[in-house]
């Protein structure tokens, strides 16, 4: 299962101690910010955690696995993330 916007919430409420809703405003906020970021361009570093970061992609061919019809894909921006060193290491330990 994954995590969700109102665990983090409640998480927040939980054991920080504010309340719940200043707890989804300041989640709100957080996740207003990186976006804003992202949309500016600018990369969104989380020490220890990792990098987000926004890619061009060039034009380039595809095809529709319905009707195996060739096409040409829209050059687009793309969201990646990146993981910080600390956080491959806990995960493959």
């Amino acid at each position: 299962m994954a995590l969700t916007k109102e665990q983090i919430i409640c998480d927040i409420y939980d054991n920080v101690g504010l309340s719940k809703t200043k707890s989804r405003s300041v989640v709100e906020k957080v996740f207003e910010m990186m976006k804003t970021s992202l949309a500016g361009g600018e990369d969104v570093l989380i020490s220890g955690f990792g990098k987000l970061s926004v890619k061009n992609k060039s034009q380039r061919r595809g095809r529709n696995p319905q009707t195996s019809e060739d096409l040409i894909l829209a050059p687009r921006r793309v969201v990646v993330f990146k993981t910080s060193g600390l956080l491959r290491d806990s995960i493959n330990p």
